[in-house]
């Protein structure tokens, strides 16, 4: 899924677009029992309860595609009867209203599920009569091309609320506040089926995680079946190791800057597409050689490559580009240059030390004070 398309499901959980045909609900504490569930259609719950709803349903929608929101794909074993994919398939096409299957499908989750503390299980089912588009995009509201009917799943940490005051309006004083449980929003969730081209894609699934970084690899072998990449960090630093390995001790800050001015070139070319900018071995190995890396450097790239990422690994250029800025770090220096001015960076050997030299365009700040250059000093000095 793209980000358009993330964006039209979302558009969904509004009281105006809503049409959420059931919710159903388990609440586990931390000892992993079952303490009470609900079930019930949708749009019979309290205006209030369902805005609140609402804002739960729309956090497993948010973030950033490849980072903390990821396409996965079911292997096709995962499609046969008895697999992760054929049960939600289930799942779906009972429109939760089966309530064996709802048990059997918290009970994967509690099984599977590592938390620390209490939790609520919430999964809709949704049917949403998606509307055509012109040729332009505009949506033709009386043109339905499909039903695209799907459930989402999301898993709540519930705690209980701080200790503090509150103020009593009938009493007009202030009184210790009465805690209670509060659900939170969800660290964890998935769509099924993907809405993947505006259309039902039964092989794939959108899967959310709060945190980019913990993507709980074993819960969703367990219950979902379907490989999970390399998370957003270990890409980045999957790429970093790639480049130290391949070009030893040839690897200098002006190699560097290069690939980085490359990724960057990547991107500009690329930001009128609407898919995330993904590199596989081959493309990456292409990066390499036009930023200058020797052909002798180049010959042991595939195995590296190999040993560092896994040959069919892709890696997005969003979690291995720091598009914001550019920076050179020392032990006792760290210095950050505006990624479209790295030309204003160079190395030179000065005294028989190779010193890093930054060109002063426009003036210098240091901790705050405007300070003069003493070349322009001198400058003005020999126009007097």
């Amino acid at each position: 899924m793209v980000k358009q398309e993330i964006a039209e499901i979302k558009k969904q959980f509004t009281p105006k677009h809503c049409s959420i045909t059931r919710i159903c609900g388990c609440y586990v504490d931390g000892e992993k029992n079952k303490k009470t569930e609900l079930k019930q259609a949708f749009l019979a719950l309290p205006e209030e309860e369902m805005f609140k709803y609402f804002e739960i349903l729309r956090k497993p929608l948010s973030g950033s595609l490849g980072k903390n929101l990821l396409n996965l794909e079911f292997p096709l074993a995962t499609e046969s009867e008895g697999g992760t994919q054929e049960f939600l398939l289930r799942l779906r096409d009972s429109k939760l209203k089966d309530q064996e299957l709802l048990e059997e499908f918290y009970d994967k989750i509690i099984e599977s599920y590592e938390y620390v503390g209490n939790y609520l299980i919430l999964v809709i089912h949704d049917a949403y009569d998606v509307p055509g588009k012109t040729a332009d995009g505009i949506e033709m509201e009386d043109a339905s091309d499909e039903v695209y009917e799907y459930i989402l799943t999301c898993i709540c940490p519930v705690n209980l609320s701080k200790p503090g005051l509150s103020y009593n309006a009938s009493e007009n004083t202030f009184q210790n506040r009465i805690r209670d449980w509060v659900v939170d929003l969800p660290e964890t969730g998935f769509l099924f089926p993907a809405f993947n081209e505006r259309s039902t894609d039964l092989h794939s699934l959108l899967y959310y995680s709060k945190d980019a970084e913990e993507l709980k690899e074993d819960f969703v072998q367990a219950l979902l079946g379907c490989p999970i990449p390399l998370s957003a960090g270990e890409q980045k630093e999957t790429f970093q190791a790639l480049i130290e390995e391949t070009l030893g001790e040839t690897c200098d800050i002006d190699l560097v800057k290069n690939i980085h001015d490359k990724l960057n070139e990547m991107v500009e070319e690329h930001k009128e597409e609407v898919t995330p900018l993904v590199l596989d071995k081959n493309e990456v190995k292409t990066l390499l050689a036009g930023s200058g890396v020797s052909n002798e450097k180049m010959a042991e790239f595939d195995k590296h490559y190999d040993e560092t990422a896994g040959e069919d690994t892709p890696l997005l250029v969003s979690n291995v580009l720091n598009s914001r800025t550019f920076e050179v770090k020392t032990p006792d220096v760290v210095i950050k240059v505006n990624p479209e001015r790295t030309d204003l960076i160079e190395t030179k050997i000065i005294n028989g030390r190779e010193c890093l030299v930054i060109a002063l365009e426009g003036g210098a700040v240091v901790n705050g004070i405007t300070v003069h250059s003493s070349l322009q000093d001198d400058l003005e000095e020999d126009e007097e």
